[in-house]
């Protein structure tokens, strides 16, 4: 979105435009959804946070900066509401539906069906998700929250360092040891595919 445009429409929100805060959610809504499903697993929870983000971001708003970016200070209430549902979850097993979505968008139940694609396929692809999301699980918060927001909040290294403010450094690098310790895990898991 050109600047002047957001300028002006987060300036049409802090007056009140419901239309403003609509077209908030339609442009970083699938962006910010992305981010939260990755970081939590689960789409009813990545729907429940962006709920609370909006909620939140109708009573912050009024404080915000505009001399500020406003991609990072929305993706920073997103990564502390990640990571204060993190803190408070209880550590249980994921039970995984065979309704649930596998990432290629489709339901588990289909991509087992699918007919012109073998089983295992299906099958191999949802245990490497899983591996994956247990790897990233095994990163420290602070470090997978950038790596999350890199990846799937589509944000640049630069963006991720004004949400966590720190250096562009300190950044890049975090995210590129994440990056080769979520490699190496897989590594070890399926055995390197040459």
């Amino acid at each position: 979105m050109e600047p002047d445009r957001l300028r002006a429409i987060v300036s049409a929100a802090r007056a009140g435009s419901d239309q403003a805060y609509r077209e908030i959610l339609a442009n970083f809504g699938p962006r910010l959804y992305g981010f939260f499903y990755r970081a939590t697993r689960s789409s009813h929870d990545a729907e429940d946070l962006l709920g609370e983000l909006m909620l939140r971001l109708v009573r912050r708003l009024p404080d915000y900066d505009e001399q500020g970016r406003f991609e990072p200070w929305l993706f920073s209430i997103a990564a502390n509401l990640v990571r204060d549902r993190i803190r408070r979850a209880q550590v249980r097993p994921t039970a995984v539906s065979l309704d649930a979505e596998t990432g290629s968008g489709s339901a588990l139940a289909e991509t087992l069906a699918d007919v012109d694609r073998p089983v295992e396929a299906g099958l191999i692809r949802a245990e490497v998700m899983e591996d994956l999301d247990r790897a990233l699980q095994r990163l420290e918060p602070e470090a997978r929250s950038m790596v999350l927001l890199r990846h799937f909040g589509q944000m640049s290294f630069r963006e991720i360092a004004e949400v966590f403010q720190c250096p562009v450094g300190t950044v890049l690098a975090k995210v590129h040891r994440s990056l080769r310790a979520l490699r190496a895990s897989l590594e070890r898991t399926h055995g390197r595919e040459e």
